[in-house]
């Protein structure tokens, strides 16, 4: 039994949410929760939500299913849009854009063996 969870637009940058989600990928679902707990990252906020969002959606599925033996199969983050509209005044009266990256989180939960 396979289940996913995914976070759109998650207002992350991809680069920051991708050295959170390298930390949990292969390891059980108690010890990611633990890890994302306690680490020190902003990003580390939203991969948890969606983290709990793919076990909720296993139990949906399955009521009976054991948590134990989930393991966190698959994380990726991709990118999302590039910029909101924001700008910054520059020289001369000319205004350049505010890069704002957005993320994609991906999660998949399997069981192990």
């Amino acid at each position: 039994m396979v289940k996913r969870a995914v976070s759109r637009f998650v207002r992350v940058t991809p680069r920051k949410a991708r050295t959170v989600v390298g930390a949990i990928r292969g390891r059980t679902v108690r010890e990611a929760i633990q890890i994302l707990r306690f680490v020190q990252k902003d990003a580390a906020g939203p991969v948890l939500r969606c983290l709990e969002s793919a076990l909720a959606n296993s139990r949906v599925a399955d009521a009976t299913v054991d948590v134990d033996k989930l393991v966190v199969s698959r994380a990726v983050v991709q990118e999302g849009p590039k910029f909101l509209k924001r700008w910054r005044m520059r020289a001369h009266g000319r205004a350049t854009k505010i890069v704002k990256r957005m993320s994609h989180i991906e999660i998949v939960l399997g069981e192990e063996g």
